[in-house]
């Protein structure tokens, strides 16, 4: 049985470039196939009134909706228009999207809301491609170490599972802490988790500044100066999570779980070991 799975990407978060991939990093899973359509850049209603239909065309067995804000009104509008489809449906944002959880759930809609996605610094005297580019390259990193993306994987994996077993279907709702995503993360060394926990939390504070910086700011030289230290700041997060697995690195102890042809998914934590 190969499972259908529309992704619509609306706007940008760190998480939404790969999380097509995350799902079959080896372009070899036979359980699955997978069509991502995108309104780019933009969150406007002209855009997502346009490639919301298209992902049908596809007949989901499930949808994955990934955002930023997912209490944005444009956003908002879009998943409550999937949530009268009859087709399992995960919302994937950033922490604002917490204000919309209640409402998520009257939809029956699963959600995960992650802390250390951060929104970016957006000012035009200081955003540029390059920096933009870095930015989300710093997050990813953050994101990846954290174990943020294997957790991600995971719960769709889980759900995955459940469409094809016919069981009931239990939609993920959770909110991605430091502690949710780095305590699942398969870390052995003490000071590597901390480290992770570290950068983590680095990440999560990035947001609130950028909010400040970005809606609650006017003056240029209070908000230029705002986003650049909160891209600093990412990328301060982005070397302690290097240095979380290096660590691991260096212990022979780094967790490693890849998706068989089947989906099911493999366990390492040693280079040399046999997969479990």
């Amino acid at each position: 049985m190969v499972l259908k799975i529309g992704i619509i990407k609306v706007g940008n978060i760190g998480t939404s470039p790969i999380i097509d991939l995350i799902l079959d990093e080896r372009a070899d899973r036979q359980d699955i196939d997978v069509r991502t359509i995108s309104s780019g850049a933009k969150m406007g209603k002209k855009q997502i009134h346009e490639i919301l239909p298209k992902i049908f065309d596809f007949n989901p067995d499930l949808l994955i909706f990934i955002t930023p804000n997912p209490n944005a009104v444009q956003p908002r509008n879009a998943w409550e228009e999937l949530s009268k489809k009859d087709i399992p449906t995960v919302i994937i944002g950033d922490k604002p999207g917490e204000k919309s959880i209640n409402r998520m759930k009257e939809k029956n809609l699963g959600y995960i809301l992650i802390h250390a996605d951060a929104m970016i610094g957006a000012r035009r005297e200081f955003l540029d491609p390059t920096e933009m580019a870095l930015f989300n390259a710093d997050v990813l990193k953050v994101l990846s170490v954290t174990g943020t993306l294997r957790l991600v994987a995971g719960a769709i994996d889980k759900l995955l599972g459940q469409i094809t077993e016919n069981e009931n279907i239990e939609l993920p709702q959770l909110v991605v802490t430091a502690e949710l995503a780095v305590f699942n993360a398969g870390f052995k060394n003490p000071y590597a988790m901390g480290k992770a926990i570290a950068a983590y939390n680095m990440a999560s504070l990035v947001s609130e500044m950028n909010i400040k910086a970005c809606f609650q700011t006017d003056e240029p030289d209070v908000y230029i100066p705002l986003v650049t230290a909160s891209h600093e700041l990412m990328s301060a997060a982005a070397k302690m999570a290097d240095e979380a697995r290096e660590i691991e690195k260096s212990n022979d102890t780094v967790l490693r779980t890849p998706h068989a042809k089947d989906g099911s998914v493999w366990v390492r934590q040693s280079l040399v070991d046999t997969y479990k």
